[in-house]
């Protein structure tokens, strides 16, 4: 049972990396965002499964705290997009103007 936790992490992983082009290259910043909660959340699972596999209760401590901060960065993402005012235009408008 070991081995095949630690190869679904493994896979999970490897979806992390996927996730890292959509960062890259990503048109938009909600883009992002959505790949970067896509760490947050594959993160946890990978922890969750190295918890059970190596028989570590501690790693589930800090999936817990990882799940919370996966939150609060969402949040934080919305608050900085409606502070924006609407007369301002989003950076990729304003960079593709340039």
């Amino acid at each position: 049972m070991n081995a095949f936790l630690t190869a679904v992490a493994l896979v999970l992983v490897l979806n992390v990396a996927a996730g890292l082009v959509r960062v890259i290259k990503g048109p938009t910043q909600p883009d992002r965002m959505v790949a970067t909660q896509l760490f947050g959340t594959t993160g946890v699972a990978v922890l969750l499964l190295l918890a059970e596999a190596m028989s570590m209760p501690s790693l589930r401590d800090v999936a817990l705290t990882f799940a919370l901060l996966a939150v609060v960065i969402s949040v934080a993402f919305v608050q900085r997009g409606w502070v924006r005012k609407e007369s301002e235009p989003p950076a990729e408008e304003a960079e593709r103007e340039r």
